[in-house]
């Protein structure tokens, strides 16, 4: 499975950078192509499409995107955290219509949680759905929405309960495209990193949905799902951060063994050898958490308070790991297309996403 992401990525995905970044997303057919050769929905089961796998199959897909310094393709968006709301959650009917779809790459995911006035406060939303009939009317606006300019089915998060807060939420699945009433797609999203990932607004204007797609059938459920499946969320960020540290960290072992300054290798320097050795050691104690929440989520044994420090430490650690080896590089780190600048405007969304760190922290500090 590693060899087959790694070619992907490095043959397919990654020549392609400078276009997808032009374009502000990456190609639509790439999904296609991902799906034909398994590297979607890897811990589907079988029965809808899916690799019958382990999350322990995502974790390597998305840690070879990673180490490909890859941010276009969604896959981590579309595979390991909006599939797993169909697998869960979605009635019988809508895994058997869908999830075949999402593992071939004909139907791209994506989940919209984040609104202009509600980000990490998800009871506070405001898209609303309304119930007439056999029938949702969706009314209201997302943004900050990843694979939000190719989808074409959105877990949705709106309030069926305006008078309640958490207990007022729920998940409905909205298939659409660019044709669809009630539904359209706003700006491709301008970040100061990940700039060939597709991030956009979405606007829902008396969008309707069929009821049936209600997840888990009962309203009001919607926040105690999300919950149920952040800790997944969290998990993702944390692998890929570990990734990254690991990858920036071998970069810049390479160039500082090649490049010479003062007539002799800039590896030879003690000041980079230290600073090497401290990225080093923390990205080898970003690893052994990052595979021992692996073993526990595999185990069913990852608790939210876990994924929680997992998320919120190894983000910042790749912050810092990211900034000293971009350091190492000089004047060639600050430049856009050396993998290593990627990397360090890439991975400052990381301590925002899946709940940002301030929030990890609090949900930390509820168990002590």
């Amino acid at each position: 499975m590693r060899d087959l992401a790694r070619t992907f990525f490095e043959k397919a995905v990654v020549p392609h950078q400078e276009k997808f970044v032009a374009q502000g997303h990456p190609d639509r057919d790439l999904y296609r192509r991902a799906g034909e050769l398994g590297l979607l929905c890897a811990a589907v089961p079988e029965e809808y499409g899916g690799g019958g796998g382990t999350f322990a199959h995502e974790a390597a897909i998305i840690e070879e995107q990673c180490y490909a310094v890859d941010a276009s393709m969604g896959m981590p968006v579309h595979s390991a955290l909006v599939a797993p709301y169909l697998v869960h959650f979605g009635s019988d009917d809508l895994r058997q219509r869908l999830l075949p779809k999402v593992a071939s790459g004909d139907c791209v995911l994506s989940i919209a949680m984040t609104e202009p006035d509600a980000g990490s406060d998800l009871q506070n939303i405001k898209t609303r759905a309304v119930r007439e009939g056999n029938e949702y009317v969706i009314t209201g606006s997302k943004i900050f929405i990843s694979n939000g300019w190719l989808c074409d089915a959105i877990v949705l998060a709106v309030k069926t309960d305006r008078s309640k807060g958490a207990a007022g939420v729920s998940l409905i699945v909205a298939e659409v495209s660019d044709d669809t009433p009630g539904f359209r797609r706003g700006r491709i999203l301008s970040k100061i990193g990940n700039k060939g990932a597709d991030t956009a607004e979405l606007f829902f204007d008396g969008l309707r949905v069929p009821a049936a797609n209600l997840l888990g059938g009962i309203e009001g459920r919607g926040f105690y799902q999300m919950m149920e499946l952040l800790t997944q969320e969290r998990l993702v960020t944390a692998v890929m951060a570990v990734a990254m540290m690991e990858r920036a960290v071998e970069l810049t072992i390479e160039y500082t063994k090649g490049r010479t300054a003062f007539g002799r290798p800039l590896f030879a320097m003690q000041n980079t050898k230290f600073e090497l050795a401290e990225c080093a050691t923390l990205a080898h104690v970003g690893r052994v958490f990052v595979d021992d929440c692996i073993r526990k989520h595999l185990g069913g044994e990852l608790d939210a308070t876990t994924a929680a420090m997992a998320k919120y430490w190894l983000t910042d650690q790749l912050g810092i790991v990211a900034d000293r080896c971009l350091q190492l590089f000089g004047g060639y780190g600050y430049m856009s297309e050396y993998p290593i600048a990627q990397i360090y405007t890439g991975e400052r969304a990381l301590r925002i996403l899946a709940g940002s760190n301030e929030i990890m922290k609090t949900i930390i500090a509820r168990s002590l």
